[in-house]
């Protein structure tokens, strides 16, 4: 049986990004005994709902999901109502409003948009564990402009070791971005569109002192800083570094004879200068 579910998720990692929503659907119709597993092993976008009781937007994914219902950050209540839903402890769920609270203004200072929100919940083993979603689309104004979405999933856990704790985190990044269809000048038909999608993720491990339970908002915070930074340059280099670089490879724009030429007269002038 576990060799149906791994490969599923073989699958997944096959098909196209682009549709993983509807090819998860697909999977979970076919195998309906492995929708919790398969839903809690494959990362998709990230979806929105409003809260009903204050009016504010949250982000919902596997882990804020009890059945069919979906917990709310803010209110702390299911959609649809859920009776005896999983809730943080009493003590986590007030270092949850706080988390929530100062994503918000880290998603302004670095999406200046979006929706972010923050779910913790109790370990078994005395710590605790929690995800942080961000997320931001691009919504174009007319057919030419480019669209796109990012989506942040960080998953940690924490630890506490004295005034010590110790963070696992895990982090994936959904980038999605499509490309207008210019149009000619003078009105001619679009020259088509370019649309780039994929996935990354990545792990760290950190130790950070604690002076009280909110310094565990301030640990995770700048692990989670750090890691969009990376990941960031990262999915720049690979999306547009190496698709600049196929680009030339397959047409220069330099006369390619002087561009030969000036690295020959390159190559004799260290020559003469080490002799």
């Amino acid at each position: 049986m576990g060799d149906l579910l791994d490969n599923m998720l073989d699958l997944m990692r096959r098909l196209p990004p682009t549709k993983i929503e509807e090819n998860v659907a697909a999977l979970v119709d076919i195998a309906p005994d492995y929708a919790d597993d398969l839903l809690g092993s494959v990362d998709q976008p990230l979806q929105l709902r409003t809260d009903h009781a204050t009016g504010r937007e949250y982000l919902i994914c596997d882990y804020n999901r009890d059945g069919d219902s979906y917990r709310s950050p803010w209110s702390n209540e299911y959609d649809p109502p859920l009776e005896d839903g999983t809730v943080p402890s009493s003590k986590l769920r007030k270092l949850e409003i706080a988390a929530n609270e100062a994503f918000d203004t880290y998603r302004e200072m670095y999406y200046e948009g979006g929706v972010s929100s923050v779910f913790l919940w109790d370990l078994d083993d005395g710590g605790f564990a929690g995800v942080v979603l961000l997320k931001k689309t691009l919504v174009p104004s007319s057919p030419t402009e480019p669209s796109g979405s990012w989506d942040s999933i960080h998953v940690f856990e924490a630890s506490e070791r004295g005034r010590q704790a110790h963070y696992k985190l895990t982090s994936t990044v959904m980038l999605h971005m499509i490309g207008g269809k210019a149009g000619r000048e003078g009105g001619g038909k679009g020259l088509g569109s370019v649309d780039l999608s994929g996935s990354m993720t990545r792990q760290s491990e950190q130790d950070a002192p604690l002076s009280d339970p909110s310094s565990h908002i301030g640990n995770t915070g700048r692990m989670i800083e750090d890691m969009e930074i990376k990941m960031r340059n990262a999915l720049q280099e690979v999306y547009f570094g190496k698709t600049k670089d196929i680009v030339f490879d397959l047409r220069s724009t330099q006369n390619l004879e002087n561009a030969r030429n000036a690295r020959r007269l390159q190559q004799e002038l260290v020559g003469f200068m080490k002799k």
